[in-house]
């Protein structure tokens, strides 16, 4: 075995890896989880409250 052949091998299992990413991704168990995760920046205010001003509403 030689470095040609490491390499052939390095190859295929890093396609495989790939393709099983790939698989998992658009998985149909993962659609819930990922539109939830794309409609994150939508769910949040428009004007998000900051420290200072959350110290002058007790006042």
């Amino acid at each position: 075995m030689d470095l040609n052949d490491i390499r052939s091998w390095y190859t295929v299992v890093l396609f495989v890896v790939f393709i099983g990413i790939w698989a998992w991704a658009w998985s149909s168990k993962r659609k819930r989880d990922f539109t939830e995760a794309a409609n994150l920046p939508l769910n949040e205010p428009e004007f998000p409250r900051t420290e200072k001003m959350k110290e002058t509403e007790h006042e």
